[in-house]
């Protein structure tokens, strides 16, 4: 008792050292945020495009060196006069702060510009995680750039993808995912959300192929492409979704009221069955590393995950549909997104209080800040609800299950 009677706590020291933690933290944050901004005006402003082309021509599409002397060079235009930036502004924000965990950050910058001068002057070869060549074995990380994601920077849109560590300046800007150029199948495009998601898709110049089970009702459009298709013959559109960067399963029916047996069939098997048959046949297609990147599917499971539909076989079967989605998420084929979506007018919901045009919009905008889970709804308790249902699934699956690739 006399002990711990005796032991007193210096508030002093402990405030001191939380302040030093927290703007160390924050200055290493910065001084990555700092890191990626210079990325971004390298691709804006053409001098300096010119020295930073140099580390784009030093890799090849394995990410492997396309010789020592290309790479050598991408020190001198690249690396080190972007850590001499950084490390200029780092110690000016630290001189100005006047926070000793500012310097931090300046020790952190320093760390590049010394890595990168021993690079060019020694004439060595190493290579940072992001560039390390060989294939790409795992999908585009979401947080934390990995390099699925940043191999992306380099071959699939030099205009996006900034991002080198933290990929919180791509969230920012919209560039967390490139549409443009993109083939992109979707279903369901008769309908009023498929209508509204070719529109918005075009603008970005992506070409579309609109898979729709009523042709007829699609109107011809340049950078549209139609093709027909039956329910339960989805195998027969493998050779077309070979060719496609990203495959969006939009259709689905609701009978409302009705409990038939015949109404429990037609709902499973569109909503639910016929949509996971398109996830398989279209997860059979990613094959090679560069898929892994480019490839991603995007399911509307809709708001019915977790709200009331006012039309319970609908509820069930988009439920059904949901929980099996989170469960193949956990093999990583290719990044799969949820659309979790309110109430828009359409055929299916000719009250919904948002237009189709808006829900589109409000996708495309989450989609390209890299949402793997899309909640456009007006219903402020689906925010709340779903991330808690799906980490809850996620948990669960992840425990009970085993992956697909161990059979």
């Amino acid at each position: 008792m006399n002990l711990i009677e005796s032991l007193t706590i210096d508030w002093v020291l402990v405030n001191n050292s939380l302040q030093f933690t927290i703007w160390g933290f924050s200055s290493l944050l910065v001084a990555e945020i700092l890191r990626d901004i210079y990325h971004v005006v390298c691709h804006q402003v053409a001098w300096l495009a010119k020295w930073h082309n140099k580390h784009h021509a030093a890799y090849r599409r394995d990410l492997s060196l396309v010789s020592q002397k290309a790479y050598i060079d991408s020190q001198l235009y690249h690396d080190i006069v972007e850590s001499s930036l950084l490390l200029v502004i780092l110690i000016a924000v630290a001189l100005l702060g006047q926070q000793w965990g500012l310097w931090l950050g300046v020790a952190y910058s320093g760390t590049f510009l010394y890595g990168a001068s021993v690079r060019y002057f020694q004439g060595t070869i190493d290579t940072d995680y992001n560039h390390l060549p060989g294939a790409l074995e795992t999908i585009p990380s979401v947080w934390l750039v990995n390099r699925t994601y940043h191999w992306r920077h380099h071959f699939d849109d030099v205009n996006a993808y900034y991002s080198g560590v933290f990929s919180l300046v791509d969230k920012i800007l919209g560039t967390a995912l490139s549409l443009k150029g993109k083939t992109i199948a979707l279903t369901g495009a008769s309908g009023a959300l498929g209508n509204a998601l070719v529109a918005e898709l075009l603008r970005y110049n992506a070409k579309i192929v609109a898979l729709s089970t009523n042709p007829h009702k699609i109107e011809a459009r340049t950078g549209l492409k139609v093709l027909a298709w039956e329910l339960g013959k989805e195998e027969e559109l493998k050779k077309n979704l070979e060719k496609v960067d990203i495959l969006i399963i939009n259709h689905g029916i609701n009978v409302y009221s009705d409990r038939s047996s015949e109404a429990i069939q037609t709902s499973y098997q569109v909503n639910t069955f016929s949509a996971l048959r398109l996830i398989d046949i279209f997860s059979a297609t990613v094959t090679g590393p560069e898929a892994k990147a480019t490839k991603e599917i995007w399911v509307n499971t809709s708001e019915a995950e977790v709200s009331p539909a006012l039309s319970p076989l609908y509820e069930l079967s988009k439920r059904t549909l949901g929980d099996i989605v989170t469960l193949k998420r956990l093999d990583g084929v290719c990044v799969i997104r949820k659309l979790i979506l309110g109430p828009f007018k359409s055929q299916l919901n000719p009250i919904g209080v948002m237009s189709p045009r808006q829900v589109a919009r409000g996708i495309l905008f989450l989609a390209k800040r890299d949402f793997r889970n899309i909640i456009v709804t007006v219903n402020p308790l689906t925010y709340l609800l779903f991330p808690v249902k799906e980490f809850r699934t996620w948990l669960y699956y992840r425990v009970f299950s085993k992956s697909a690739k161990s059979e």
